[in-house]
This record gives C-alpha cells, structure tokens and sequence, in this order.
C-alpha cells in the first residue's frame, strides 16, 4: 500500500509540471522552469525525477541539469536523451544468458504457480528475493529471475533479457526489439502473467484479441495457449503486421498496442499534435491525457533503442523522437 504522502506529493508534483508545460506552451519558459524544479522536488520515483530535469534543461538549455541525467540509475527516454545531448555513451544494462533450459518439475507457463511466487516475493526482504531469483536461473524461466532481481534491487539495476530467440530468427532486427521492447513492458518476460483486466501471457493479449487472431489464423485454440510464450510472440508478430500497415513507428506502434489504433489514429490526426514547432515532438509526447498509454509508449521506445543496439544494430533515441513530426515517415494517418 503506498503511504498516503508519497500519493500528495506526486499529486503535486504532477501538478507543478502540467503548469511548467503550459507556460512553456505560453512562451514564458523562464517561469516554467521553476514549475520543473517544484515537480523534481516532489517527485519520489527516479524515473519522474529524471523527466523533470529533462524539461528543466530544455526550458534553460543549462547543461548542468544534463549531468544529473548521467547520473541517474534509470534507463529512460530522458536519461538516453541527456547521454545524446553530450555524445554519450547509453547506460550499461543486464543481459543474462543461462546454459540451463528447464527447471525439473517447474511448470513457468502456470498462472498459479506465478501467482504464489509474486505472493512470497512480497513477504520477503529484498537479500530474501534476491536469493529466491537464484532457483529460476534457466532459459525457460528468465522473466521470472530478473524479474525478482529487478525488485530485489529496487530496480536500481537494469535488465534487458533476450529469450527465445529461436521464436524470432526469421524476424528483422527492427520486429525483434520492437516485441522484446513491448514484451519487458507488458510482463517483464513472465510467460504465465495475469493481468487485471485478464490480459493473458507474456505479450499481454485480451481474450477478445487472441479469440479474433486464432479465428484469422485457422486456429481452434483455448486461451490458456496464450501462457506459451511462443504462441505469444507468434501473435504479437501477427498483430504487429496490422498495426505497421498504418503506424511505422515504434513510439506510435506501442500506443496503438496499449490503447487501440483509433485512439492513437485520433490522437494523431489532432492537428497539434506531433507537428512542427517549439518543444515538439517532446511536448506531444507529454500532454496525452491517456496516462497510461503516455508513460507506456515512453517505456517501450527507450526499450526498443536498448534492444536495437542489443541486436547489433546501433540506435540514438534522438533521431527516432525528431522524426515524429514528419508524418511521411511515422504514419498513414497524416498528410
């Protein structure tokens, strides 16, 4: 349960940098930046820290505000930005690879058996967790080891898994570390996870979606099937080809995977949104009312950008966002 003050003062926070945009949007960037510095001070978590000194340096251009990006721990678009900015080099991330493929007896396709270790996770102590990650160390279960490790640090340290690439040999680089982006996203790689609202598996499907791709597909399969995570990256790669009939890029790929393509299509074809001007893209990115869409689609392109260069393809953030206002090469949805 999180305390009843870390809730006010992101409440505050989220308030003082909603000001520091409009006023930038007003042209009064001087103001902004105080508004910047109120939400840095109230933010808790690394990553909304992290977002308001990026805004802090872009409303001052003072480099100083990029140096205490460097020093972030958390990999986001922000902390890539600021190491671009300089002509740095990305954060080091933890790729594991295990010999091992299987834990005898262990089933990691099992919601339940999910559900119990998420259960005793929560009741130990952080030395306690890191320990348990230790017995998952397997191919077949490596969502499930960094993602305990991940919390056993208190995600200090970042994981980047590569499974199953098997699944995806016959992919591009580009496919690949769009589904390994999305995948570290929607479940961290845990092929038996349950959402809230019942999204199944690994890449996070609704019943509703896995029902229309199977029917597509020619399959008769239960939706249990969706635990394979094999079955998963299958239908993640299907939908993907409809999706990249009419969003080209990864940014605007992954708000259509999380809120629908109507509502990323609408969302674009708001004449202010992704166009040219002061602070775009930038701006576009942060003033999307869809919260969750908003942060979602920050976190699976800073994912991409890692995976890309994990693929042997080198890849800057910088590029991909500035690209954003030139319809011709992000979207069918725009002139």
């Amino acid at each position: 349960i999180t305390p009843d003050y870390i809730w006010k003062n992101r409440s505050a926070a989220n308030k003082y940098f909603k000001q520091g945009l409009a006023l930038l949007r007003a042209n009064n960037p001087k103001l902004a930046a105080n508004y910047f510095d109120a939400s840095r001070k109230y933010y808790q978590k690394r990553y909304e820290k992290d977002k308001a000194l990026f805004w802090l340096y872009l409303s001052t251009h003072n480099k100083t505000y990029l140096k205490y990006l460097q020093k972030s721990y958390s990999v986001n678009i922000y902390t890539l930005l600021a190491e671009d900015a300089i002509d740095g080099t990305y954060p080091k991330t933890i790729t594991e690879q295990f010999r091992k493929k299987h834990l005898t007896g262990f089933d990691p396709k099992n919601p339940i058996i999910w559900a119990t270790i998420k259960q005793r996770m929560r009741q130990s102590s952080n030395r306690q967790i890191d320990h348990m990650a230790n017995y998952y160390a397997a191919q077949d279960s490596i969502g499930i080891y960094t993602y305990l490790k991940a919390e056993a640090c208190e995600h200090t340290k970042s994981y980047f898994p590569v499974p199953y690439r098997d699944a995806m040999r016959n992919m591009s680089a580009s496919r690949q570390a769009l589904i390994y982006a999305i995948a570290r996203q929607e479940s961290r790689f845990v092929p038996a996870s349950v959402s809230r609202s019942f999204a199944l598996g690994m890449m996070q499907f609704m019943p509703f979606l896995i029902k229309d791709i199977a029917k597509k597909k020619g399959y008769n399969m239960d939706l249990d099937e969706m635990f394979n995570p094999y079955r998963a990256i299958e239908f993640a790669d299907y939908h993907l080809n409809y999706l990249n009939k009419y969003l080209y890029h990864p940014l605007f790929v992954a708000y259509a995977y999380n809120a629908g393509i109507g509502f990323t299509k609408r969302y674009l074809q708001n004449s202010s949104h992704f166009r040219r001007g002061a602070y775009e893209p930038y701006m576009s990115i942060e003033i999307m009312k869809n919260a969750e869409a908003r942060e979602y689609g920050k976190k699976v392109l800073a994912n991409y950008v890692i995976y890309l260069n994990k693929l042997g393809v080198s890849t800057r953030i910088t590029p991909l966002i500035e690209v954003l206002a030139t319809p011709s090469q992000t979207d069918a949805f725009r002139k």
